[in-house]
């Protein structure tokens, strides 16, 4: 998983090269000039053009998989391998191009991020998104329209997470604990759902 060398990466650019001189010593680059961050779509508020990068992306997804046969082969090599190779499909064909497109994704998500509400580079940006991304995926059952219902529900984890820490005074892990709680549930009922329990 190169996730872990992507942070590393990232730590060593802003411990080094890349530190902000008048930053106090934390590890960050400078704040970005207003023409490097992405255009606001409302005034007064953080929303900016990279939910239209969201959008345009899920639509784009739901249009490869239901539509093309590009979108076909990936489904098949990736929900059953065997038909996939009896069909004459490269299951390590589809593999590098979902492995591509999805970092393709997760690259134009980080950059969203850094220069969205963050506003410049610090050794923490990002930091669980992924795995994050993980349960999102699962839980909109690999649809793209179900992803992007799903990722607003772990939007209100993060934001709540945050909420009930600043204002109950709990951990705000709590939300990583809500997260895996309903991955959880949903993996048992997948489980009794295809396997019958008897005593």
């Amino acid at each position: 998983m190169l996730v872990y060398v992507a942070e590393l990466l990232v730590s060593w650019f802003v411990f080094g090269p890349w530190k902000d001189p008048q930053g106090f010593n934390f590890p960050q680059t400078e704040v970005f000039e207003s023409t490097a961050l992405l255009p606001k779509l409302f005034e007064g508020a953080r929303l900016n053009l990279a939910f239209g990068f969201a959008i345009t992306l899920l639509i784009a997804g739901h249009i490869l998989f239901a539509r093309t046969h590009l979108g076909f082969k990936m489904r098949v090599a990736g929900e059953s391998p065997a038909a996939a190779g009896y069909a004459g499909i490269s299951t390590a064909k589809m593999t590098w191009v979902g492995l591509l497109v999805g970092g393709a994704c997760a690259g134009l998500a980080g950059m969203a991020e850094v220069a969205g509400p963050v506003g410049q580079l610090t050794d923490k940006v990002g930091s669980g998104y992924g795995f994050a991304a993980i349960i999102i995926a699962f839980v909109g059952r690999l649809n793209p329209l179900g992803i992007g219902l799903a990722s607003l529900l772990m939007a209100l984890f993060y934001i709540g997470g945050e909420q009930a820490q600043q204002y109950l005074g709990v951990r705000g892990s709590i939300s990583k604990v809500f997260q895996g709680l309903l991955l959880f549930y949903l993996l048992a009922v997948d489980v009794l759902i295809r396997y019958r329990v008897r005593f």
